[in-house]
């Protein structure tokens, strides 16, 4: 599919999946805007995206509700429109639930859910205008089932379904798509980044992830999802299975997820 002439703004675009995406839509001719908080970090990326001259760097911060509003508004002040929308920033968890902060639990929902949901009301209008938006939602497996460590993380990403899916059916008569991806393991800097209990990062890589698929793989099969007008895909290793396995055999999810290695 050629994307010359379309607008994808991506969130989280300075590091893993959103790097790997903003890297794979350049390839096939989008202007992209590309938002993180690392502004230095954007610049890398678009840098290294094909036509980086045509790439605008928009610094966002969406646990701040008036960075992501300012943000929507310079966007369409510039460009005039947003064709896709990738929700992709997001943080992870490792830490038991009874060891977890509520301040932290509040960070995590803030971000992942509270900012995303922010920042697709904030354009949703001017696509609703011209009848035609298309989001991409980067959630997880973890968005599917629980795992340990991910009580808060889960979740955040289950309330990304919720109000997704119910998105998609309010909206589908005014040409709005929405696809839902779900990662598993990816080879990215999740887990390292991701909070502990005190709210400190975990700064330490965990082995499944390590281990995971290349973040340009997963990007490659996000694009043909959303060419393809998927509602909801599932992108990872064995891991994937535990979604269909927790819809089938849910007495036999419980045993296994009790001693799966998840880190």
């Amino acid at each position: 599919m050629d994307y010359t002439g379309k607008v994808v703004w991506i969130t989280g675009a300075s590091s893993g999946i959103g790097e790997a995406l903003a890297y794979e839509f350049s390839r096939k001719g989008a202007q992209l805007v590309l938002s993180a908080r690392n502004e230095s970090r954007l610049a890398e990326v678009r840098n290294a995206c094909l036509n980086p001259e045509g790439h605008l760097v928009i610094p966002l911060d969406l646990n701040h509700a008036d960075s992501y509003r300012h943000a929507c508004a310079e966007v369409l002040s510039r460009l005039g429109k947003v064709d896709i929308l990738v929700n992709n920033s997001g943080v992870s968890q490792r830490s038991l639930a009874a060891e977890t902060g509520m301040d932290v639990d509040r960070a995590i929902m803030e971000t992942n859910f509270f900012g995303t949901i922010g920042i697709t009301k904030a354009i949703l209008p001017s696509m609703i205008e011209r009848k035609t938006g298309h989001f991409v939602v980067i959630t997880s497996v973890a968005g599917k089932l629980g795992t340990p460590l991910r009580s808060t993380y889960s979740a955040s990403k289950h309330a990304l379904h919720g109000f997704f899916d119910s998105l998609r059916a309010e909206t589908w008569k005014q040409g709005i798509r929405v696809t839902m991806v779900c990662p598993g393991f990816i080879r990215t800097n999740i887990s390292i980044n991701a909070l502990t209990g005190n709210g400190t990062p975990q700064g330490t890589m965990d082995n499944a992830q390590a281990c995971g698929m290349p973040a340009f793989i997963c990007a490659e099969k996000i694009v043909r999802a959303v060419e393809k007008n998927k509602a909801e895909v599932y992108i990872g290793g064995k891991e994937v299975l535990g979604i269909y396995i927790k819809r089938f055999l849910p007495g036999l999810f419980n045993i296994i997820i009790k001693r799966a290695k998840v880190t």
